[in-house]
């Protein structure tokens, strides 16, 4: 049972590389570490252990945690940190069973551009029963803005509702997640991989990339008034993929991988009307080394706050898509109107759903992967 005095939501396992960082939002002051198999992962700024933070993170290695199949999170309450004699609680335990994605076909849901809302998702992410659901996508705009620093605990109270802390989630940052005095701190607070919020992933039989487009207009608007980098955010993206493609035996074509994604909040092989198409030479060389080398099945995509799925050469087709590429989630005007994507994937072709927080199908796609 989830100790609700402490605990703002479960534990959430996010996967990035080769590990899970284990997050936990916490509702006062306590120190924690988490323990599989008899070793602890402490949550720590180089020895000392963090109690001033809404936000406790422990990063495992992936192949630890898949075959203990079970985490204890750990923790000490505080009752006043002090130079010298700390006073802290007795150590306390909340043990939780997780199931890894091993094998397909495998089912997912996605939810994306949730805006803050957090029931409408989780009601519609309930498509698969608890014990079906293998993946959790949270593909960006999940909190409506980085201007109060609570709005970050929207990402894990959808992640944790959900899956309870018992299976992956993968995390995608959105356009909206980098507006808000506290935004330049979203790094602190959701998984990164050493502060990039670009990265692949394996997950059994899966590999994935998470890409990052960050805003969606010219660095210069006076939307964001000189706050924005995000030009050369992009170029550092650049280098990241194509070292990707340098490590592909790795990567996308180790032996284990049978289904390859991308995961991006804004689907970047689309060009928008002014003042969002930016970056057209950036984005068509996305487009160009992931068709050329990586050869995603899927791209899975949302911000348009539309349902669509666009194949290569169709009219969305601006810039040359590697693959079918999702837009997955529509926003309605109440809070509890709320679309996402279930998807069911195996080694040669997906079943895409729309899916509203009623669990009424709106549409259903049948696709068969081309390699």
């Amino acid at each position: 049972m989830l100790p609700e005095s402490i605990f703002t939501t479960y534990p959430v396992a996010y996967a990035v590389a080769d590990k899970y960082q284990i997050i936990v939002p916490v509702k006062a002051e306590t120190l924690m570490w988490c323990n599989v198999n008899g070793t602890d992962y402490f949550d720590d700024s180089c020895g000392i252990l963090r109690s001033n933070s809404p936000t406790h993170i422990m990063t495992i290695p992936a192949d630890e945690l898949d075959k203990a199949r079970k985490y204890t999170i750990c923790y000490r309450e505080v009752i006043n940190r002090k130079p010298y004699y700390s006073e802290t609680s007795d150590v306390k335990a909340l043990e939780i069973d997780f199931r890894p994605l091993t094998k397909l076909p495998a089912n997912i849901y996605m939810v994306v551009d949730a805006h803050n809302r957090i029931d409408a998702p989780v009601n519609a992410a309930k498509f698969f029963p608890h014990n079906e659901l293998d993946l959790l996508v949270l593909n960006g705009d999940i909190p409506e803005d980085g201007g109060r620093i609570e709005n970050f605990a929207t990402i894990h109270q959808i992640a944790g509702k959900i899956t309870k802390g018992s299976i992956p989630v993968v995390f995608s940052r959105g356009n909206h997640d980098m507006r808000g005095i506290y935004a330049e701190k979203l790094t602190e607070h959701t998984p990164t991989d050493n502060g990039n919020t670009f990265f692949t992933f394996k997950l059994g039989p899966f590999w994935g990339m998470v890409l990052d487009c960050g805003e969606d207009k010219d660095d210069h608007s006076i939307e964001y008034g000189n706050t924005i980098a995000c030009h050369a955010f992009r170029m550092r993206e650049t280098e990241f993929i194509k070292q990707v493609i340098k490590n592909a035996n790795s990567e996308y074509a180790a032996p284990q991988v049978q289904a390859r994604l991308v995961i991006c909040h804004i689907p970047f092989s689309q060009v928008f009307r002014a003042p969002f198409d930016i970056e057209q030479d950036t984005y068509r060389n996305w487009c160009k080394l992931l068709k050329d080398h990586v050869k995603p099945d899927l791209f899975l995509a949302g911000h348009v706050h539309q349902l669509y799925i666009t194949y290569p050469a169709d009219e969305r087709d601006h810039l040359g898509q590697p693959c079918p590429v999702v837009a997955g989630a529509k926003p309605g005007p109440k809070p509890e109107d709320f679309i996402g994507t279930a998807l069911t994937i195996s080694e040669k072709d997906a079943t895409i759903s729309f899916v509203s927080s009623t669990n009424q199908v709106l549409e259903s796609h049948h696709i068969e992967f081309r390699r």
